[in-house]
């Protein structure tokens, strides 16, 4: 009889683990870290698609984006996109002969180097003011204008406006699969 309370007492201790395990892997998947696969080439050469990464949900519960931060939001379609954090609220932007500037002053992208030197007959990124693109000449407060780092074939704030950053899941920079691209993106 003792032998199976004993049993009893062992089997219990086992669920209340796997349910404490179970939840606080709830509660990091819901409230801090988040897995994501790159669907599509609007972020290549930075992140393939089929690219598993992990989502940082706390880092703008805190704080601010910053820029060229790599987010995932909400998008319009019902579906979360990865883009590049280009414009901050209150900022110009402007692109003009292939270079970035924001207020008026010259950004490079050095992680658009690759794809620049693959096109160089023709402008990666096209020119284009905010005013063309999302009738304001600022970003608005509390949004941020986002692009992909494939210019060419990414949807971005270009094509559907200035992001909420109630919005934003979050920011990723940590692709954990396939371990070939195992690493922190710039």
């Amino acid at each position: 009889m003792n032998d199976e309370k004993k049993k009893k007492n062992e089997t219990w201790e086992w669920v209340k683990a796997l349910l404490i395990a179970f939840g606080l892997a709830a509660i990091i998947r819901v409230f801090l870290f988040t897995p994501i696969v790159v669907d599509g080439v609007s972020m290549m050469p930075t992140l393939e698609n089929g690219d598993r990464m992990i989502v940082n949900k706390i880092g703008y519960t805190i704080g601010e984006p910053k820029r060229f931060d790599v987010v995932v939001f909400h998008a319009p379609e019902e579906k979360d996109y990865i883009k590049r954090v280009i414009g901050l609220p209150g900022d110009e932007v402007e692109y003009r002969d292939d270079v970035l500037y924001v207020n008026g002053k010259p950004f490079e992208e050095p992680y658009l180097d690759q794809y620049k030197s693959e096109v160089a007959d023709s402008p990666l990124t096209e020119d284009f003011t905010l005013e063309e693109k999302i009738q304001s000449t600022t970003v608005p407060a509390d949004h941020v204008f986002v692009m992909g780092d494939n210019r060419r074939k990414s949807k971005d704030s270009r094509h559907i406006g200035a992001v909420a950053i109630d919005e934003i899941i979050g920011s990723t920079k940590v692709v954990f699969w396939p371990i070939k691209d195992f690493g922190i993106i710039n």
